[in-house]
């Protein structure tokens, strides 16, 4: 009977040590979705506002500045994530504490030292999570948004067109006119086309209107003139009607691809090619490697740890907040201990967040500096170690 009644009761502690770290795990879990959604929105709300510069003045539709607005909130949460991951975990500690519930954790029997070896190991899932948002859905969202860009037809290029005013949201063309009539037609037009450097074509016309064709927005100008100058010759003719595609051209915006809009596969295959650690074979595989060049080696480079290395520093800001559970609320030297915990937990977010700039491209350097968010991780679990008292085994 007692035999049974030992058994029973560590299956009972065991139960319960299980029901205590998941409902931290929970709560820790539900305060970073709630943190890291609402500041994101918050941000994504005000850059949404910045972004009505591509409809008022880059002559984009709605559709393709809501779709553009919309696929930046991944990079939103990726910014925001090192910091709700800190201040989650660091404020559910502190509340446990505030309501004397740790204090009946360390009474119940529960170690600190398994205490932090759970939520470091929780601190893993939060690390893939982060790795999947900032090498997989980042990217992917930009490039998706940038596409957006490129395929967008000016749809709304007649809006951004005010009178008396020269207007060249539109590379290489200008358009003025006068005044824009009851019949919706705008009175004395004049256009310059700069497409090439050695040509350039002027249009002057009395009247001109936009019509769709198709999926195509084409000016209607009538009675007009047209001066071309090729190579400083001068030749013009007149006309009574004709069209001018504006689909043709192309906003100022920049619509090519980004090092950060390529995938990390990518990514990671042009640093390997360019390092002779692959071999490709009659140059087949880098032409096919977007920005692949060795002048844009330190942005590659920069953006491989930004997704692959910075995600492994959430593990240290978990360890950073598990510093609270060291001294207990009546300690009098807590708040003190408490300032110093967030003041280093907000310097490591400061560092995290800028620590690419010291990316070069050496690459033995890039590898020495990536080991980095291990060695400190180290570090503080190592002080944990000593300051529990606790011997490695």
């Amino acid at each position: 009977l007692y035999g049974l009644s030992a058994i029973y009761e560590l299956n009972y502690h065991i139960s319960m040590k299980k029901i205590i770290y998941r409902n931290l795990a929970t709560d820790c879990t539900k305060f970073f979705l709630l943190t890291i959604f609402t500041i994101s929105t918050i941000i994504w709300v005000l850059q949404a506002v910045n972004y009505l510069d591509f409809v008022i003045e880059d002559g984009h539709g709605f559709f393709v500045y809501f779709n553009f607005t919309l696929l930046s909130f991944p990079k939103i949460l990726s910014r925001i994530y090192p910091f709700a991951v800190f201040l989650s975990f660091s404020y559910i500690l502190l509340k446990y504490e505030d309501k004397n519930e740790l204090i009946i954790f360390w009474n119940f029997g529960i170690k600190k030292i398994h205490f932090i070896n759970f939520f470091i190991k929780v601190s893993f899932f939060f690390v893939i999570f982060s790795l999947l948002l900032n090498a997989l859905v980042v990217p992917s969202a930009q490039d998706k948004a940038r596409s957006f860009i490129r395929s967008s037809d000016l749809d709304f290029f007649e809006s951004v067109l005010k009178p008396k005013k020269f207007v060249d949201v539109v590379q290489n063309l200008t358009i003025y006119y006068e005044r824009k009539n009851e019949n919706g037609e705008l009175e004395n037009m004049f256009l310059n086309d700069k497409s090439s450097p050695d040509e350039s074509q002027t249009t002057i016309a009395k009247t001109g209107i936009f019509e769709m064709r198709g999926d195509k927005k084409i000016l209607v100008l009538y009675d007009g003139k047209t001066i071309n100058n090729v190579n400083r010759k001068t030749s013009e003719f007149n006309f009574s009607k004709t069209d001018f595609n504006i689909s043709n051209f192309s906003t100022h915006t920049v619509t090519h691809q980004k090092t950060q809009e390529t995938s990390t596969k990518e990514l990671v295959l042009c640093s390997l090619i360019i390092n002779n650690l692959i071999k490709d074979i009659d140059n087949k595989i880098k032409p096919e490697l977007n920005n692949c060049t060795l002048m844009n080696m330190v942005n590659i480079y920069k953006e491989i740890y930004s997704r692959l290395i910075k995600p492994i520093y959430i593990t240290l800001l978990v360890a950073i907040a598990l510093l609270l559970i060291l001294k207990s609320k009546s300690d009098h030297t807590f708040k003190a201990q408490k300032f110093r915990i967030y003041f280093l937990g907000f310097i490591s977010i400061i560092f995290i967040e800028s620590s690419s700039k010291f990316v070069s491209t050496d690459l033995i350097q890039n590898l020495s500096f990536s080991m980095l968010p291990f060695i400190f991780i180290l570090i503080i679990y190592f002080y944990f170690l000593i300051t529990l008292k606790v011997k490695k085994i």
